[in-house]
């Protein structure tokens, strides 16, 4: 296989494909189209049947006058016979003859009509049948696509539903994590603040000597400012 081979084959295939899937895109519209078209061609079936009954009816009415004369030329026969009248009789012979040929081709018409009549209306009863339960099907398939429809749209919601239920919890944690960032800060300076604020009265109270961990100034330079104990011996 050439190239320019491969090429045609690839595009058969592609436009196949390409194809296939308008098709199956628009399956439901070509079902009512060809249900449409054989409803059309039911009603041309029915429209063919009315014409041939039509015409077995003419034929048979056609049949009846025959059939009339070829008993009427009957009856002449033996009278024409009796008068001596034999050519006549002859030659009404020859008309019988003419009647009996056109009434036989006339029976095995209306006799093919009505095999084809019967055959016609057995095909449009079939096709009636086969139409409506075609119409039953295609409702529960409309309906069926309706209702998968209808939870496409529930579970798309659904989901769309979920991720925003998904960022509003986000946005709830983020919010609780900012507040308990805030409480911490808030505490923390609350602390740095007593901590501040205490610090300054302890060297306060340790400056003048109240608590432990600190001598006044006075208090130091009275110890130098203490008199010596005396030295010598007693006499």
């Amino acid at each position: 296989m050439t190239i320019f081979d491969k090429l045609f084959t690839l595009v058969r295939g592609t436009a196949t494909e390409a194809g296939q899937s308008i098709v199956d895109a628009n399956a439901m519209t070509i079902l009512d189209q060809e249900i449409r078209d054989a409803d059309n061609a039911l009603r041309q079936s029915r429209t063919d049947l009315t014409k041939i009954m039509a015409e077995r009816t003419i034929t048979s009415n056609k049949l009846t006058d025959k059939q009339t004369k070829l008993q009427e030329n009957n009856s002449y026969i033996p009278q024409l016979l009796a008068k001596g009248q034999r050519d006549l009789a002859l030659e009404v012979s020859g008309k019988i003859a003419t009647l009996e040929g056109d009434i036989a081709q006339d029976q095995k018409t209306i006799a093919d009509m009505d095999t084809n009549i019967a055959k016609l209306q057995a095909s449009i009863k079939q096709a009636e049948m086969t139409i409506d339960r075609l119409r039953r099907q295609v409702d529960t398939v409309k309906a069926t696509a309706s209702v998968q429809r209808a939870q496409e749209a529930i579970a798309a919601k659904a989901a769309g539903s979920s991720a925003r239920l998904r960022t509003a919890v986000d946005s709830l944690d983020r919010i609780k994590e900012q507040q308990a960032l805030r409480s911490a800060q808030i505490d923390a300076a609350n602390q740095l603040e007593a901590q501040s604020n205490g610090g300054d009265l302890e060297q306060k109270l340790q400056a003048a000597g109240i608590v432990p961990g600190g001598q006044a100034a006075e208090d130091i330079l009275a110890r130098f400012e203490k008199p010596a104990a005396p030295t010598g011996n007693a006499s």
